[in-house]
């Protein structure tokens, strides 16, 4: 099971649902590192100075906003601290709407949402409702210190969080040359648009994505494969570290909450207060970050090691 990566709630009028956010989602592509062939060890990124090409102290090094005329506006990490939103551990539900509503090129990153503690009767009875509505709820998280839109999915068993992008992330399709819609427009012969039709007729069928194989991915790993059946590896030190942990939410007077919240949006109180604001988690040192470090270091003077012989 993958480890979660968020534990917050779901807020709806004023329920809070606890719940666990998991990836659905995994890179099954080939990740290549860069490694330095005399040693095996991991090749990093200095932080240079572009025009000197000269590398730069961490001191002295701040962040800036490039304006249109080439110039800089700085910011300090206080003023970038300040304007980060505030996270409040809560997927707050701003509305519904039915899925035909969202264009698919505004999704994003599927997560799965798992219940925590006694949640598990309110989130199947936010699940089923927006099933049986065919609705999804458009929410508001703070993933990673970064504000994000997202939907809410009913899914079978599970509800689904899918980010979104902003509209302002999106860019207008009048800035691509295409040709006119309609087939006057163009000059499309009723024989052309015929055949064409036919061809796509034939070739449609139902969607099985396990049909669909990623054939470069899997030529590298049969190499790789290869490789190591040789013995023709080369052992490279993991610098990884572990994931945040997070606090858990709680359920309270479910039948109370409901019935409030739907008294207060006929009263004309749609947004009312929330019932409490999570808390952010604090980020634990991680011990393996130290030992990784350490391994290296061993690796790297075993290495030296060994190529000052060989030299004599």
């Amino acid at each position: 099971m993958p480890r979660a990566i968020w534990k917050g709630a779901i807020s709806f009028g004023l329920v809070h649902i606890p719940v666990a956010l998991y990836p659905a989602s995994q890179e099954s592509g080939v990740d290549f590192d860069w490694v330095d062939k005399r040693t095996m060890d991991p090749v990093g990124y200095r932080r240079i100075n572009k025009r000197t090409g000269k590398e730069i102290e961490a001191e002295n090094i701040v962040r800036g906003v490039k304006q249109s005329s080439g110039e800089y506006v700085i910011l300090s990490d206080d003023e970038i601290k300040a304007a980060y939103p505030k996270a409040t551990q809560t997927i707050e539900i701003e509305s519904f709407v039915k899925a035909a509503e969202i264009p698919f090129f505004y999704l994003e990153k599927p997560y799965f949402l798992s219940p925590l503690g006694k949640g598990e009767k309110v989130y199947a009875l936010l699940r089923e409702a927006m099933d049986e509505l065919g609705v999804l709820g458009v929410s508001r998280v703070v993933m990673h210190s970064k504000e994000r839109l997202a939907i809410l999915v009913p899914d079978g068993a599970a509800l689904m969080l899918n980010t979104i992008r902003w509209a302002s992330d999106l860019r207008s399709v009048e800035d691509i040359s295409l040709p006119p819609a309609g087939k006057s427009a163009t000059g499309l012969k009723d024989a052309e648009l015929k055949m064409a039709r036919q061809l796509v007729s034939d070739m449609t069928r139902r969607f099985r994505p396990d049909d669909y194989a990623d054939r470069f991915s899997e030529a590298i790993h049969a190499l790789a494969a290869s490789r190591v059946k040789a013995g023709k590896t080369a052992q490279v030190t993991s610098l990884e570290s572990e994931p945040e942990a997070a606090p858990r939410s709680n359920v309270i007077d479910l039948t109370e909450l409901l019935r409030k919240s739907l008294s207060d949006r006929k009263s004309g109180g749609g947004n009312a207060p929330r019932a409490g604001n999570g808390t952010r988690s604090a980020a634990r040192k991680s011990p393996a970050r130290a030992a990784a470090k350490s391994a290296a270091k061993r690796t790297k003077t075993a290495a030296r090691s060994a190529t000052a012989k060989r030299a004599a």
